[in-house]
């Protein structure tokens, strides 16, 4: 059986996860190879700094249009949302790949009472969007607001057109802020995206892809990237390792000498010689987004603290992880203080910033150059430190030179 050192098991990852030594964006197609690479791009509410689904693309390739990203995502045809590990993007060709998931939420809504409890409500949606097109909840809404439900507090309208979400009759036709505008599937998809594919071979498929992203995983690795079972999980990798995709391996320090956990390589993953990426990275990226196998492969204990009472935050609201020299090495609380008039100067907050015990030398020095791109990605002029942590940062620096 082939062997991995942590080391090798940790640059695989990042090659498998788009990272490269040379990082620039192509021209054509810019989002390609972090996009495929990813195969799933988490969406997110959160917007203190900026939203999820764009921190990846520049955690691996730095500054670009954040806008030219949501037109691709939204206008090429070549992405939909769903509920693929969170809400997510994903190619629009793979969503055949859920429709067993679609198939167990329908089922599920109508053990549950809601489809029958719902039905006029149900039936009203897909009236609309057969006849009005593409609307928001807002517009779909019967009377005032319409009533109020147990569910996130949410209107039936809101709970109606989400069920139908999950179960696949309506998709988001975009997104404006972070509202969805809904439509039914059939008037903006392409007749192969509504296509089902049997469940085993589906899951098959799907953690085929997650091996693909991960590089080299367990079984856990492998079920949390699409949400599987783990009993599904493993059958499919099971499959897998019979066709020679999977290849069993031993990754150093997962599990004991006695009892090494179970991993698998996938077939294409390459172990490059040398891989030492600097990152920001959003705390919904597949690098820390399943936290045991953050600390199993980087020894990074990472929690968000967003829901977490003030008093009892640790690092702060909204961290986002520290790569340097491809080790996770600390965290940063960032906020961006956007100006309110054209003569003010927009600065990027740094609330607290902290870097782990084993943090290399030179993540202050790392850091700063981080920031200081970041500040510029995102039109900010100045970098502002607090001073919380144990990171040493200087007080305030400029914002990286933008072009």
């Amino acid at each position: 059986m082939e062997s991995l050192s942590l080391a090798e098991a940790g640059r695989v990852a990042l090659a498998a996860q788009g990272f490269t030594n040379a990082p620039k964006l192509r021209r054509r197609r810019p989002f390609d190879a972090a996009l495929d690479a990813l195969h799933v791009l988490q969406i997110d509410s959160v917007n203190v700094f900026a939203r999820s689904h764009y921190l990846p693309v520049f955690s691996r390739h730095g500054a670009y249009d954040a806008e030219a990203l949501d037109r691709h995502l939204w206008q090429s045809g070549e992405f939909t949302e769903y509920w693929a590990h969170e809400a997510a993007f994903i190619p629009v060709c793979d969503r055949p790949l859920f429709a067993w998931r679609m198939d167990e939420y329908g089922e599920r809504y109508r053990r549950d009472g809601r489809v029958e409890a719902l039905s006029p409500t149900l039936d009203h949606v897909r009236s609309a969007l057969a006849t009005g097109g593409p609307q928001f909840v807002r517009e779909l809404e019967l009377g005032p607001r319409g009533a109020r439900g147990p569910w996130w507090d949410w209107s039936d309208t809101k709970r109606a057109v989400e069920m139908l979400f999950a179960w696949g009759e309506v998709v988001a036709a975009e997104r404006v802020g972070f509202q969805r505008r809904y439509a039914l599937a059939e008037h903006v998809l392409p007749a192969p995206a509504l296509e089902r594919f049997e469940r085993a071979d589906a899951q098959r498929q799907l953690v085929e892809r997650a091996a693909r992203s991960l590089g080299v995983a367990t079984l856990a690795d492998l079920a949390d990237y699409h949400r599987l079972k783990s009993a599904d999980a493993r059958v499919a990798v099971s499959a897998l390792e019979e066709e020679g995709v999977l290849i069993p391996v031993r990754v150093s320090g997962w599990g004991s000498a006695e009892r090494p956990e179970p991993a698998w390589l996938h077939r294409d993953a390459r172990v490059p010689a040398r891989l030492a990426p600097d990152a920001l990275l959003t705390p919904f990226d597949p690098v820390v987004w399943f936290r045991p196998r953050a600390e199993r492969l980087f020894d990074f204990h990472y929690r968000i603290e967003i829901y977490t009472p003030r008093e009892q935050r640790r690092y702060g609201y909204y961290c986002l992880p520290l790569m340097v020299g491809g080790r996770l090495a600390g965290r940063i609380d960032l906020k961006a203080e956007r100006p309110r008039r054209a003569a003010d100067r927009g600065a990027l907050l740094v609330q607290a910033a902290w870097q782990e015990d084993r943090a290399p030398a030179r993540t202050g020095a790392a850091a700063v150059a981080l920031l200081a791109r970041a500040a510029a990605w995102q039109g900010l002029d100045e970098v502002r430190v607090s001073g919380a942590g144990n990171l040493p940062l200087p007080e305030r620096f400029d914002a990286a030179p933008r072009g």
